[in-house]
């Protein structure tokens, strides 16, 4: 039988609105896909912007990308029909093009590859929330403790002022447990589409910390935090707390208890770093190349899916970031990211 070899596909993308925005996003992701340019007539695209970020190249001319010797497939999602015989009068022989009605079926392949994605991430967000039921109800049991043992001693209580003091600590133990089911609920709603935007990530790694701690009962954790100052990036708030909630839940986890949590950012000049260490068991050395891999997953059936640090490197990879890993059994694990830094706010900077 014939061995088949297939050129690895070195793509030149026309058209940098909606849909050459989401083939940029999908394509930069893939191994096997190496992105040569991008090219569109509107320099405020936001495909340009997301190669920027992405470090792909802007061709300024659409005649030089189509022409250039590295690209072996052409994209065109303009939707100009002017642009077919600019491409056939530029393009080197040999060179593929995929557009029109081909072009549609590959956005609607990647919108639905999208819509399947995001139902991907709420199912693992709320099997998650599932691994949390006995650390959920250990602190939800402490405060309702504590209310039923108020109540009752104000049944038998005359003491106007010791009725006060005791219907204060209910009060506070009701808040308590407000706390949580608020907690859990924002985390559990369904990510919404929107634009990125500057997020600190030292305060999504502290809200990531209060959802997280349910992943153990009893838990005698120390946490040290070692935050630089303002390590903001340009990112979608919801799916930034759900990856720091799992590589967090991970840590805690692998630790059965006891042990010490660290969370630390630094930046540096254009990039932040998030380093996340645990002291736990560690990983296995013949499983660290295969734990970002969909349905590979060291845990029990009651604690792990397989699909939280596949959804973790998607994520962290639509940001532009990267993700690695090191680990040793017995001594620990740390996740190490890395993404570009953005600009604060400027209300935080006035």
């Amino acid at each position: 039988m014939a061995v088949v070899n297939f050129q690895p596909a070195k793509v030149a993308i026309l058209g940098a609105g909606k849909g050459g925005t989401a083939l940029l996003g999908l394509f930069s992701q893939i191994p096997g896909i190496e992105i040569i340019g991008i090219s569109d007539k509107d320099r405020a695209a936001p495909g340009l912007k997301l190669a920027r970020r992405l470090m792909i190249t802007v061709a300024d001319r659409v005649t030089d990308l189509i022409a250039d010797r590295g690209v072996n497939l052409i994209v065109d999602v303009t939707g100009d029909p002017a642009m077919v015989r600019i491409i056939a009068k530029h393009k080197r022989p040999g060179v593929e093009v995929l557009g029109g009605d081909a072009a549609k079926l590959l956005w609607n392949l990647i919108q639905y590859q999208s819509t399947l994605q995001g139902q991907l991430f709420q199912t693992e967000k709320l099997a998650a929330i599932g691994s949390f039921a006995a650390g959920i109800a250990h602190d939800i049991n402490n405060p309702l403790y504590l209310i039923m043992a108020f109540a009752e001693q104000i049944r038998e209580e005359h003491d106007a002022a010791t009725i006060r003091e005791h219907a204060n600590e209910i009060i506070g133990a009701v808040r308590q447990i407000n706390a949580i089911s608020k907690d859990l609920t924002q985390y559990a709603r369904r990510s919404t589409a929107t634009d990125a935007v500057a997020v600190d990530l030292n305060l999504k790694l502290d809200e990531a910390l209060k959802i997280a701690r349910y992943a153990a009962v009893l838990q005698d954790l120390s946490v040290v935090k070692q935050y630089a100052d303002e390590p903001v990036v340009k990112a979608n708030p919801e799916e930034m707390l759900h990856v720091f909630v799992n590589l967090i839940t991970n840590g805690v986890q692998a630790m059965e208890g006891t042990g010490t949590l660290t969370l630390v950012t630094r930046c540096e000049d254009t990039k932040v770093t998030v380093a996340i260490s645990d002291t736990g068991c560690g990983i296995p050395t013949d499983s660290l190349d295969r734990i970002f891999d969909p349905l590979f997953t060291t845990k029990s059936p009651e604690k792990g899916t397989g699909l939280g640090l596949h959804n973790v490197k998607v994520m962290v990879q639509k940001h532009s970031g990267t993700i690695s890993v090191e680990s040793e059994v017995a001594k620990g694990t740390t996740f190490h990211l890395l993404f570009p830094r953005a600009e604060p706010p400027a209300s935080r900077t006035a």
